[in-house]
């Protein structure tokens, strides 16, 4: 109950019907170190062959040595080869640091993780270090959508905040890359005389958003983005953490988020559904 979003006083009053009027803290910490071996047994179980990696991590509040902080949770989502996909890891890390990253990628590793040969997520400095570290051969696409809200956010007048999503749609839209940078091209020379440092961010970022069409084309609209992780990780843990508001400390939000991500993932491999519909290679028929 907890771990789906009861608060604690809405627990106790459930239990009450059930004519427990209490729980000693010798038995509540019985059953916590039991759900925290489960959880640690679930976080280590060995990993294999992964072609596509999508990565990244969202912020929440935990009290730290009587000091409350933001700290990062950091996830990753595997597509396999049978198609399926899977969460291979969630840690709780102080910042989104390159040691922090690096530190996670590598424990992937260590259970077994291999054959990256492409992953998507956003533009995070720390994270561009840790994968050149980890996984120097893998393709990396940053993510469209976040890229879109940061050329919102870059955005030099209202009119053009509100046309750029779709001006941006037509070059992700493009069928091939020589097409996308075409369309990039135009778009850059439309800006550069009205707002030239949005013109030249545009044409030094956007290109990061192109190494999705070396996949298959089938492949191509799932993994463009990193949003996947959004509504199977990270809304569910927003959803519960706007009970608790403040964590007490890091490792109980490792173990909630583990909860619900370990729940996420057992739902998806007793649906047994394909995400992609996989090639042989990355070369587009």
């Amino acid at each position: 109950m907890y771990t789906n979003g009861v608060s604690t006083r809405r627990v106790k009053n459930v239990l009450k019907e059930f004519g427990i009027d209490n729980l000693s803290s010798t038995t509540v910490s019985r059953v916590r170190s039991q759900l925290d071996e489960q959880l640690e047994t679930w976080r280590s179980r060995p990993l294999s062959e992964c072609p596509y990696l999508i990565l990244d991590a969202r912020y929440e509040k935990v009290r730290v040595n009587g000091a409350v902080r933001d700290v990062a949770i950091l996830t990753a989502i595997g597509i396999h080869k049978d198609a399926r996909r899977s969460i291979l890891g969630v840690a709780v890390t102080l910042s989104e640091a390159a040691v922090y990253w690096k530190e996670f990628l590598s424990s992937l590793v260590a259970r077994g993780l291999e054959g990256v040969e492409y992953i998507v997520s956003d533009d995070h400095y720390g994270l561009k270090a840790a994968r050149r570290a980890v996984f120097s051969s893998a393709i990396w696409q940053r993510c469209q959508f976040h890229l879109s809200k940061n050329a919102v956010a870059r955005a030099p007048n209202k009119k053009t905040k509100k046309c750029i999503g779709r001006e941006l749609r037509t070059v992700y839209n493009a069928l091939d890359a020589e097409k996308a940078q075409q369309a990039l091209d135009q778009l850059v020379e439309k800006y550069c005389n009205s707002a030239p440092k949005f013109a030249e961010w545009l044409k030094f970022n956007v290109p990061d958003c192109f190494a999705v069409f070396s996949l298959p084309e089938n492949h191509q609209f799932r993994m463009r983005t990193s949003n996947l992780i959004e509504p199977a990780v990270q809304q569910e843990i927003k959803r519960r953490t706007r009970i608790i508001r403040v964590s007490p400390s890091e490792e109980s939000l490792l173990s909630i988020a583990t909860q619900l991500v370990k729940l996420t993932d057992e739902m998806w491999l007793t649906e047994n559904r394909k995400y992609i519909t996989w090639e042989d290679n990355f070369e587009k028929n």
